[in-house]
């Protein structure tokens, strides 16, 4: 019964339209959108996802994922959205390196809880994501666009990823291919769900959520 399936939330943060609504709809549908809407606050998508699958442990959950509004304008109501959080994917556009280095501040607004405080004219310090417990992942979208990738560390990974130890990749997100069941993306994908459920439900501190107010209690917030 869809009534006892448990459920993890999982906020999708980034520039206005960078791609995080397609990115979103791809996840969630196994299709792209053609026209996707621009989103005024937050909307939130829902995915049904098998919890370690193909093993005795395998289980149903539901991943809620909440596509929040990067409109500057609504930058000081955004924290309403950041409630009880289990995971974080940071959405850049590939063809925009000036989306790439705002993840930082958006990392920063979350784990505020939208009071984060600037320091350095807005730069925020990477020790500040240092012992972060909350799965985070990074995704560059807009692959088809994308002239010349931004530079990246020696690992091959960008520097946000390195520095809060997310888990990263890039795609088209006209593209269902790019997370087709058993490719790279996809692969990594599950992991990370797998990883934010983990901690939520199967951790010693119940995974170490943003902001649990709230406690168990998730709602849905939407705006015109």
């Amino acid at each position: 019964m869809a009534a006892n399936v448990e459920k993890v939330k999982i906020v999708v943060v980034g520039d206005s339209g960078v791609g995080k609504t397609s990115l979103v709809h791809l996840i969630c549908h196994q299709e792209p959108t053609s026209n996707p809407p621009y989103t005024i606050g937050c909307s939130v998508e829902v995915k049904l996802h098998d919890y370690k699958a193909g093993t005795p442990g395998e289980r149903s959950y539901f991943i809620e994922m909440w596509d929040i509004g990067g409109s500057t304008s609504h930058q000081n109501s955004r924290s309403i959205f950041y409630h009880s959080v289990h995971g974080i994917i940071l959405v850049h556009d590939l063809s925009n390196s000036k989306s790439h280095q705002n993840l930082r501040k958006w990392l920063a607004e979350v784990m505020n809880r939208g009071t984060a405080k600037e320091n350095n004219g807005g730069d925020y310090d990477s020790e500040q994501f240092a012992g972060i417990q909350i799965p985070i992942m990074v995704v560059g979208c807009k692959a088809d666009q994308a002239q010349n990738l931004r530079e990246k560390s020696p690992s091959g990974r960008s520097s946000i990823a390195e520095e809060c130890g997310a888990v990263e990749f890039n795609l088209d997100c006209n593209q269902v291919k790019h997370i087709s069941p058993g490719s790279t993306n996809a692969v990594k994908l599950t992991k990370f769900f797998d990883k934010v459920i983990t901690r939520r439900y199967h951790s010693r501190d119940g995974g170490n959520q943003v902001n649990t107010a709230t406690g168990n209690r998730l709602s849905y917030v939407f705006t015109d």
